[in-house]
């Protein structure tokens, strides 16, 4: 662990990490959302929602990773037992899906704000296309003021694509928005340095550094014999979602308006600081890509929006594509003489770059049957190659 003074001062930069938060992905388990695997607790499931309301009308973006398909799906088939084989498995989420997205439906609907349903697997984020996809269907639902409820699609999964769990779930997902914060809400206050249940010495743990690995020791195993996390997935979803820049909270989910307190500043459960902010850690995996697919070269004036103005490179600008690349690989920019003064995430494949060079994005729909994004590079996605 961090010296004494170091987690003071973390301890004092707390109640910011989740208040500033403007896009916030919340995580809750199965035993919280069926009520220890007695059924779908729908006043729990209420408070969330009316929680993810009230914030979603201060402006801020709610994604909810929830639990719970698998273990609603036993209650309704009257299974007592968490099956093991993979299709017993995906049978229950099938069942228990109906009812879970139903009640969050009605549920957000209740309160005003509309909701989707967006199942997920491990291929869908491992594939580059398809992980685009996903981000961009997740951010413009969040630009509508939609919540979407994300689960693991376990009708499909099989063990080699199965995330295992839905800490881990929450943690691809943060990355994938690239959220400010994530936040697991869970059957426990948070983390103490030893199991409280057999150590009577355990003390609880305000404030840690994500990714410290003494965390990982802290943390036992599995706790309930609903869902399939314990603690240790927590601390490993959080040293995940610090990849990214995304601090996270692990609380408990039956505190009283635990998201808003969250959110107002109050220091609830056990926050782990992410060390590198979100944007700092995005242009660093771009600065750090040793071989690049491709590259597009600018004229003198894109180039000078791009390096002088902080601008998004658009495809008005570009003279030339080289290499081959698909949507969404980090590419070189070029200037006139052929010196590299920018890299980033490509918007376009090369085979469309090449037909927009010299293009207004008003010309998009006709040239490649489509339109999506108008520029080549986003200034987000964007990091200069020189000072």
């Amino acid at each position: 662990m961090a010296d004494q003074a170091t987690i003071a001062n973390d301890l004092a930069a707390v109640p910011s990490v989740v208040k500033t938060a403007q896009r916030i992905v919340v995580k809750v388990g199965s035993s919280l959302v069926t009520n220890e695997g007695r059924g779908l607790d729908e006043e729990a499931i209420g408070h969330w929602s009316r929680q993810l309301a009230a914030l979603v009308e201060q402006g801020r973006e709610l994604i909810m990773v929830s639990s719970g398909a698998v273990a609603e799906g036993m209650k309704r088939l009257g299974w007592r037992t968490r099956p093991k084989e993979i299709n017993e498995l995906q049978a229950a989420a099938a069942v228990g899906q109906m009812g879970l997205v139903q009640m969050y439906e009605t549920k957000l609907r209740e309160c005003g704000v509309g909701s989707a349903q967006v199942l997920l697997t491990h291929a869908d984020l491992a594939d580059r296309e398809r992980y685009l996809n996903a981000r961009s269907t997740l951010l413009t639902l969040l630009q509508l003021g939609v919540v979407p409820v994300i689960n693991e699609n376990d009708t499909v999964v099989n063990d080699e694509i199965k995330f295992g769990d839905n800490d881990t779930l929450g943690a691809l997902v943060a990355n994938l928005v690239e959220a400010d914060v994530l936040i697991i809400l869970t059957d426990q206050k948070g983390l103490y340095t030893a199991d409280p249940r057999r150590d009577p010495a355990a003390t609880f743990v305000h404030v840690a550094r994500a990714g410290d690995p003494q965390l990982e020791v802290m943390a036992g195993g599995a706790g309930s014999g609903i869902g399939t996390g314990g603690m240790i997935t927590k601390i490993l979803a959080a040293k995940r979602a610090a990849g990214s820049g995304a601090s996270t909270v692990i609380a408990w989910g039956r505190e009283p308006d635990v998201l808003q307190r969250l959110c107002e500043g109050e220091a609830i459960g056990t926050c782990l600081v992410a060390q590198t902010a979100k944007l700092q850690a995005r242009k660093q995996w771009m600065a750090d890509h040793l071989k690049l697919q491709g590259a597009v070269t600018v004229d003198d004036g894109a180039a000078s929006k791009v390096v002088g103005e902080g601008k998004s490179l658009l495809p008005i600008g570009m003279t030339g594509v080289e290499g081959e690349f698909s949507r969404g690989d980090v590419i070189a920019v070029r200037d006139t003489r052929g010196v590299e003064i920018a890299r980033g995430l490509a918007n376009y494949a090369s085979s469309e770059a090449r037909l927009l060079c010299r293009k207004s994005s008003a010309e998009f729909e006709r040239l490649l049957g489509y339109a999506a994004e108008p520029e080549m590079i986003h200034r987000d996605n964007l990091v200069l190659s020189r000072p």
